[in-house]
């Protein structure tokens, strides 16, 4: 049984259909974003302080999710984001830098379309692990989920300081629970294999696991409640892929603002080493065949 929809207003505007970006790191979901933020009626927000704490905090004691019923952090996550989406004298100063930039912003204005937004959204990064959370905060919400080569995630990842930062030894404490789906390690005895893994093998397991959580939502969601698309196909036809994005939102979502950012797939060939590469297709090696990558 789905639970109740509570009514959310944000700056005097009811929040109907969120939409949620979802995918595992350097999937992709920057470049949705990008698309969504600059069509008109969206307002899609990325990665501000009051959804990253929770979502890092949730992603980090999965059991937090389920606890009661999970209505303790639903109203959380539905807190945090009607914080991120209030428009105000100053909030879009909290902005990260990807947020502005993916909503085309040099100035100090906010990045919002001219008049009030018709539908609010969030693509912060990790937002993965908070989806049943979401689903139960906003159970009229809209994900769109992006898949992408593992390899090229991986590439990506290595080359991303804060990525990076998840792998220091540390991140497996005592006190962390097991199974993890954010750093994909599912038993307490893989700690220490997991600590000696070098940092191609860890990308490729916190990509594994993204991928699983993604497959689990196809199998939980109904079609109009979820989209999956290929990070391959947004890139080589971003005009099909925001066609089937804008059916599924029925809203218009342009295409335009995909045309140069998106990286060429494949790169990985380049950007890896052939140990990097190795270690990747041998951790995630059932998922990039089940995808069709290998």
């Amino acid at each position: 049984m789905r639970p109740p929809l509570h009514i959310l207003v944000v700056n005097g505007i009811k929040v109907h259909r969120p939409v949620f970006v979802l995918g595992a790191p350097h999937s992709g979901t920057d470049l949705l974003a990008r698309a969504l933020k600059r069509s008109p009626g969206f307002h899609v927000t990325m990665g501000k302080s009051a959804v990253a704490h929770v979502v890092y905090a949730f992603a980090r004691k999965p059991s937090i999710i389920v606890r009661n019923g999970g209505d303790g952090a639903s109203r959380v996550l539905r807190d945090a984001l009607a914080q991120s989406w209030q428009v105000g004298p100053g909030t879009c100063g909290e902005c990260t830098a990807a947020c502005r930039e993916a909503g085309g912003i040099t100035g100090s204005g906010p990045c919002l379309p001219a008049g009030p937004p018709a539908r609010f959204g969030d693509a912060s990064p990790d937002l993965l692990y908070s989806a049943p959370a979401l689903l139960r905060a906003f159970p009229d919400a809209r994900f769109v989920q992006l898949i992408r080569d593992g390899r090229d995630t991986a590439a990506d990842m290595m080359a991303d300081p804060a990525c990076l930062a998840w792998f220091r030894p540390g991140m497996l404490s005592e006190e962390t629970e097991f199974p993890n789906p954010f750093l994909g390690v599912n038993k307490e005895e893989h700690r220490d294999r997991w600590k000696d893994m070098p940092a191609a093998g860890k990308c490729a397991l916190r990509w594994r696991s993204a991928v699983r959580l993604s497959a689990e939502l196809r199998r939980l969601l109904p079609p109009e409640q979820l989209l999956t698309l290929r990070y391959e196909n947004l890139a080589a036809s971003p005009v099909a892929a925001m066609s089937s994005v804008s059916d599924f939102l029925q809203a218009r979502v342009s295409a335009v603002p995909l045309y140069g950012p998106a990286a060429r797939p494949g790169t990985w060939r380049a950007r890896l080493s052939a140990t990097d590469a190795g270690w990747v297709e041998k951790v995630a090696r059932d998922e990039l065949g089940r995808l069709g990558y290998l």
